[in-house]
């Protein structure tokens, strides 16, 4: 992604997609080092503008790749004092990578009944950005542990940002599958709307299995 970026016409969508992308995947040390040059304007690609909203993808690579803190992500919030920029820093401090911050991203929603919807689709978009997956696993069982009590005590679309944006589908394991099936056979009574939640979220780990058994025998 990095070299079509690099090679793509300067000022152009495709220069400006291929770069998001690759800020989106980027991991290593190497690539981070990158997003960092990028951000920090020692690295430019020609006719690209890195305005205020590429500047939060930029930093949010770099939250999720631990190479960025809490304090960095309030100072580009205080220069970006809008709905947007506060959604954005919201997802930057939930992509932090340590499971202390994936704790405080997840009490920030599951603890306090205040943050919009956006907020809390924002926060759940960083807590799932993980380059260690392991780290989700302990939320498998939080996460089904509460499951009633945010349908009975959040609006449908507060719930639903909710349990979409912090089931932990990045696992994609038989774990995490049986957990939900076990969910579901345990609340057969639960209601329908929030079964077909958990039962669209356990159609696609049965997907990923599924594929990552192909990948192996090819």
């Amino acid at each position: 992604m990095w070299d079509l970026a690099r090679t793509a016409e300067p000022g152009s969508d495709r220069q400006f997609q291929f770069l998001k992308t690759f800020s989106g995947l980027a991991h290593t040390e190497e690539h981070l080092d990158t997003v960092l040059r990028l951000l920090g304007g020692e690295t430019e690609l020609e006719g690209l503008d890195i305005d205020t909203d590429l500047g939060w993808e930029l930093l949010i690579a770099l939250a999720a790749g631990g190479r960025t803190t809490d304090a960095e992500i309030e100072e580009a919030l205080a220069d970006d004092r809008t709905a947007s920029g506060e959604q954005s820093a919201a997802h930057a401090r939930a992509a932090l990578p340590t499971a202390a911050d994936k704790n405080t991203a997840w009490a920030s929603v599951f603890d306090a009944a205040g943050p919009s919807n956006l907020t809390v689709r924002a926060t759940g978009l960083g807590f799932l950005r993980t380059a260690d997956r392991a780290v989700l696993e302990p939320f498998v069982s939080r996460f089904f542990d509460s499951l009633l009590t945010v349908w009975e005590t959040r609006s449908y679309a507060i719930a639903e940002e909710m349990i979409d944006g912090f089931y932990p589908s990045p696992l994609a394991n038989e774990m995490l599958a049986e957990a939900t099936r076990s969910w579901l056979a345990a609340n057969a009574d639960a209601p329908a709307a929030l079964r077909r939640l958990i039962t669209e979220h356990l159609a696609g780990v049965t997907r990923a299995i599924a594929a990552q058994q192909a990948d192996q025998v090819v």
